[in-house]
């Protein structure tokens, strides 16, 4: 909620510019994450006092520009536009002006009170570039600050010229000169706009004249607001024809090249750069990491690299867990004990909410690791490549390549890659990525995974588990072919990314996102595992008099009605019927039902499911695990971002029928290979 007596900044720039590290080092720790209104997705907000003032700030996505191309660019628009911030930082590469300046202009346009913040100020001075700023300023005629984030170097000065940018008069919108045919038609449709009420009060008319001329459909819904649109739309529509047929060009690529051609003046004599430059430390690395050979089993190798590490540094840390849990569940049942507690008041403190929890949370050392990796990936500019080098490949499917982002931030957690879809501007392309994107696997089916394959392959647990988040990324990709031939023909929108430059991860940067991702992990700890923990506990008891996780339980009755389902997959036993019943919930709930229903912790655990299962359908088990039915928080997200219950249904149901189908097979398969 936005408080009318703070000033409010609002954050903007282009993906990869820096603008989370100034957020980060502006608001500290006192962030808040929410959804925008109406929206899915996240977004962040922080205050800080500087001067005897209280700001606000809130982090925009990233964006390239105030088009209609993607959710991204409509929200950030829409805050600058309907929300109206005293004060909008512009946060850019500095190291790519011509770019970033794009998104500028457009905000300039709108008549928003702009700073400009030239980001990676360092990198300009390695790379012996000049700029002048404070002609920069002059020609734009407004505050220009370089600031070099990572080192927290002009922040003082960005938020100084903030506050006074805040407290001056409305500027004028920048008039951008299109040619005297377009300026002709702008200028008729701004009229027209001016004569529908409360409009022109409320936007610029100018502004509103070029979005509509630029084909921009969101805008309508502004409009429509305040009267009827059909005039306006006719008189829009003959102006198009006027002008295509006069010009020979759309007009978006018209109005986008008459911005760029504005951007290329202003930088005239501001930006020189060394005469001769010598080829950077990125294009060398660039050289091998993007090769169109090279660069896909390059990142595959990273990935392997990625969990052996992740389990040869976690395993020992997890040892250490372990114990400090079978301490404190000794303590506990001792201490109980000693003041005659009632057994099942011990029951429930030891067996259910020690042994339950302590079985998941055992395994944070190995999810922190991963997280700690994914983030250094992300923070070093690497995974902008990889993107870039499965895109010939997934266009040969039939796929996206900017879908391969959401589909790795998957490896963190399903929900927020779901959200990230929005930045596919092409439905369909986005429909395929949030169906195919729970398969990949999320953190929270790696305690499943590290308990089994420590169990049964100890010896090449990471490659193992690499085999199953392999197996995800195949049956993705398999599933999105088959998506995109059978449900969503049509040809997929184009691929443009800009490769950021490779970059050491700051500390705190990478602590800040292995954190906030871990934190999730925990909070689930201390409420949805918690809860079914104590529910699986309940259930394990009744009726009353029945042996504690029997048959004849509750649970036990529940988990024998499902088990023959997956007998042919090689564990049609209660137990594994029930667990997969209550990971629907939260996938780390697998392994924590397990943990009450066999009443041990972690260790015993491990030698309990040993007697249970075998190496083949333990892996088989896992296989499941990573297949079967997303959990409930991704379903919500799914229902969110499609906003249908047809396409959430589907989902739900295919991965059900995949997972047991694929679970299934593994088994049959190994045992007639004598696997098993």
């Amino acid at each position: 909620m936005i408080n009318s007596k703070s000033i409010v900044v609002a954050l903007a720039g282009n993906p990869n510019c820096g603008k989370t590290t100034v957020f980060n080092n502006l608001t500290g720790a006192r962030q808040h994450v929410g959804n925008w209104p109406g929206k899915t997705v996240e977004k962040k907000e922080g205050r800080f006092s500087f001067g005897g003032r209280e700001i606000q700030v809130v982090d925009l996505p990233g964006a390239y520009s105030l088009g209609a191309y993607s959710e991204d660019e409509i929200i950030a628009r829409d805050f600058v536009l309907l929300e109206k911030p005293d004060i909008v930082v512009n946060v850019l590469d500095s190291t790519n002006l011509e770019r970033n300046l794009y998104l500028s202009v457009q905000m300039m346009e709108m008549g928003a009170r702009v700073v400009l913040a030239l980001n990676m100020y360092d990198e300009v001075s390695a790379k012996q570039i000049k700029i002048d700023t404070a002609e920069l300023s002059k020609r734009l005629d407004i505050p220009v600050i370089p600031t070099t984030a990572c080192r927290k170097e002009g922040m003082k000065e960005l938020v100084t010229a903030a506050l006074n940018q805040s407290g001056s008069n409305n500027r004028e919108p920048l008039k951008i000169d299109y040619g005297r045919e377009v300026e002709a038609e702008l200028s008729a449709l701004a009229q027209t706009i001016k004569t529908i009420p409360g409009l022109a009060d409320k936007f610029i008319p100018r502004w509103l004249a070029i979005k509509i001329l630029e084909g921009d459909q969101n805008i309508w819904k502004v409009i429509g607001k305040y009267g009827q649109t059909g005039q306006l739309v006719a008189q829009r529509d003959a102006s198009v024809k006027r002008l295509e047929d006069k010009l020979g060009e759309d007009m978006a690529s018209l109005i986008a090249a008459r911005r760029y051609q504005f951007i290329s003046q202003v930088l005239t004599g501001i930006v020189v750069k060394p005469s001769s430059q010598k080829q950077s430390f990125s294009d060398k690395l660039d050289r091998i990491l993007t090769h169109r050979l090279l660069g896909i089993p390059v990142f595959f190798l990273a990935m392997f690299a990625v969990f052996q590490l992740t389990f040869a540094l976690g395993s020992p840390l997890a040892d250490l867990v372990d114990q400090l849990f079978g301490w404190l569940g000794g303590v506990v049942s001792t201490g109980l004990t000693a003041i005659s507690a009632p057994d099942f008041v011990t029951s429930l403190a030891v067996d259910g909410i020690i042994g339950g929890v302590g079985s998941v949370i055992v395994f944070l050392p190995n999810i922190i690791l991963l997280f700690l990796a994914l983030s250094l990936l992300e923070d070093s500019g690497y995974m902008a490549r990889a993107a870039y080098v499965m895109d010939r490949f997934m266009h040969k499917l039939g796929l996206h390549g900017k879908s391969f982002m959401p589909l790795i931030l998957g490896f963190g957690c399903n929900v927020p890659a779901i959200m990230a879809t929005r930045t596919l501007g092409n439905r369909n392309d986005r429909l395929i990525t949030i169906l195919i994107n729970p398969l990949m696997s999320c953190t929270a089916r790696l305690p499943v995974y590290v308990l089994f394959a420590g169990a049964f392959f100890s010896a090449n647990q990471g490659i193992i588990i690499f085999s199953l988040y392999l197996l995800g990324i195949i049956l993705a990709i398999i599933m999105g072919m088959l998506f995109k031939k059978f449900l969503f023909k049509g040809e997929s929108s184009h691929f443009v990314m800009e490769l950021p430059p490779y970059r050491i991860p700051t500390l705190r940067s990478t602590l800040t996102n292995m954190w906030d991702r871990s934190y999730t992990f925990l909070r689930k700890m201390g409420t949805i595992i918690l809860a079914v923990v104590v529910l699986v506990w309940v259930l394990s008891n009744l009726p009353f008099g029945v042996e504690y996780a029997s048959q004849e339980s509750i649970l036990g009755r529940i988990g024998s009605f499902i088990a023959p389902v997956f007998a042919p997959a090689g564990f049609g036993f209660w137990e594994a019927g029930i667990a997969l019943l209550f990971g629907i919930l939260a996938k780390e709930v697998v392994v924590g039902t397990l943990g009450v229903v066999y009443g041990v912790e972690e260790a015993g655990l491990t030698a309990a499911i040993a007697g249970s299962w075998t190496a083949l359908s333990a892996y088989s088990f896992m296989t499941m695990t990573l297949l079967y039915i997303p959990c409930i928080a991704a379903i919500a997200a799914i229902k969110r971002e499609t906003n249908s219950w047809k396409w959430t249904s589907f989902a739900i149901g295919y991965s059900i029928i995949l997972g047991w189908v694929v679970a299934v097979l593994i088994y049959q398969v190994g045992r007639l290979l004598g696997l098993g």
